[in-house]
Parts: C-alpha cells; structure tokens; sequence
C-alpha cells in the first residue's frame, strides 16, 4: 500500500513537467501542421485559406526538392564517413602513451564547442577565400592557381567544414570505447603472433561497433538540420548545389514569405527525420541484442 501511494506521489510530482514537455513538442508541431494546410503568405494579409494538401504537392513538385534531398542524403553521409573513420583513426592514436596526451586531447575535442556560425566564418575567411584564405597562399607558394572551394565544390567545402566540427564528439565516443578494451586480450593476440591489422579488424573493431552505432544515430539526428554553416559559406548556392531540405524550407518560409509553403516542408522534414531516427534505432537494439 505504502508502494502504491510512494509510485502516485511520483506520478503527481513528475506530471507538471511531463505537461509542460509535451506542450512544448505538441502545440509548436501541430501549428506547423495547421499552417502547411494553408495559403498563407506574408505578403498577403488576410487572404488565408484552406487548401488541404495543395502545400504538401507544391512542395513535392518544386524542382528544388529532390536536389536539396540529394544534398542532404550526401551531407549526412559524407560527415558520417569521415568523422567515424577520422574518428577510429584518432582514437586509437589518442589512446597511445604520448607525450602532452592530456594537451592533445583538449586540442582535438576543442572544435566541438566552436558554434556553428563562428566555425563557417572562419573556414570561409580564413582557409577557403580564394583571394586571401590560407588555402590560396598555400597553392600561389606550389605555383599552383587558388581554388575557389565555396564556389566549385560547394557541397564538399560544407561537408569538410561539418565535418571538422563533429570529428571531436566521435573521437571522444570512440576512445572512450577503446579505452574499455580489455587489455588481456590484446595481449593474448599479440603473444599468438597476430599482426596489429589483425587485431584491430578482429578485436577492436568489433569492439566499437556499439560506440560507431550510437555516434551514427545521434550525429544524423543533428546533421539532418544543418542550416547555419550553409547560410553563412554558400546561401544554398551557386544555384541549388549547396541546398539541403533545412535550407529549402527556409528559403522557401522567409525568403518567399510562404509561411503555407514552408511548413509543409517542415512537416515533410520532421516525417524523413522520424523514419531515419526508428531505422536507426531499430539497428541500435539488434546491435545491443547481439
């Protein structure tokens, strides 16, 4: 009785705040969901109607949507294919008695609490201007012509720049998982004459496949809304090379005052991100399970 009573005082202490956190996802998605069923444009004051799934077509339809779906897709996986190989690569050297490896280590997770806005400044100014960026100082010293990275390869130029930011959280992740490894049996492997290939491939790969999996799932999650880095480097551009489905809907929101048009992008947005995230989860429970 005294375990009933214990479990229904908790249910009543914890319920203002479950309340308060359910309003707080609930009551911003379903406005987003009420508007995108609308012709609501700013431009245009009191001229909103109903228009049912008109929103959701136009948004389909535009020619800019499978191009910045693309973008997106090849974001994601071009900063997950560096940071979890990046690193795996780091970890394990930050896991070797070095000397300064406690200076080392604050160096290389250092990025991770740059913003994201200072971060793309200073790739833009200071590594990637094509007049005076230290790229181009580096290719005029070889004899080689600057690359205008934002303007030539705009998609690669965000993903390394996404990358340098993210590349610390996985180091961390992935060398804390290196650092549970049981020493015994690499020693044991070592003794039994198995080169150090050998027995990264079969002893700490393995190993991490929980830590690579968890730094998968909750890098996408944020890698799915990258928009600053964007915003502040390329625009979206040159023309549409650079757009992801954030930027799109930003664009299409503010920049074309569709407030109709851009929140059915949202609604499509958070529906992609929804099935990545339970696809994603459902590979983290199989990986536990085994």
């Amino acid at each position: 009785m005294a375990t009933q009573h214990s479990r229904s005082a908790a249910r009543i202490m914890i319920s203002p705040a479950v309340v308060l956190l359910l309003a707080w996802m609930i009551v911003p998605l379903a406005l987003t969901i009420y508007f995108s069923l609308l012709r609501y444009n700013l431009l245009m004051p009191g001229t909103e109607r109903f228009v049912g799934l008109l929103n959701y077509k136009l948004f389909f339809n535009n020619p800019a949507f499978f191009t910045a779906l693309i973008n997106t897709l090849l974001l994601v996986g071009g900063v997950l294919i560096i940071t979890v190989v990046g690193g795996i690569l780091l970890a394990i050297l930050l896991d070797q008695p070095i000397w300064g490896q406690g200076i080392v280590r604050i160096l290389v997770i250092a990025p991770f609490f740059v913003m994201p806005t200072v971060s793309a400044l200073v790739w833009k100014n200071m590594f990637m201007n094509p007049v005076s960026g230290l790229f181009a100082e580096f290719s005029k010293a070889v004899g080689l012509a600057p690359f205008d990275f934002l303007s030539q390869a705009p998609l690669a130029s965000i993903i390394g720049i996404v990358s340098w930011q993210w590349l610390p959280f996985a180091t961390l992740i992935l060398l804390t998982a290196i650092q549970s490894l049981d020493s015994e049996q690499m020693e044991a492997a070592e003794m039994d004459g198995a080169s150090a290939l050998s027995r990264f491939w079969y002893i700490t790969l393995p190993h991490l496949s929980r830590a690579i999996t968890v730094v998968i799932l909750i890098q996408t999650i944020f890698l799915l809304s990258v928009f600053a880095e964007i915003l502040v480097t390329t625009n979206g551009g040159p023309g549409n090379a650079s757009t992801n489905l954030t930027y799109l809907v930003y664009a299409r929101s503010l920049l074309n005052f569709d407030v109709g048009g851009g929140s059915a992008g949202g609604v499509v947005a958070i529906i992609l991100a929804n099935i990545v995230a339970i696809f994603l989860m459902r590979m983290i429970g199989k990986n536990l399970d085994a």
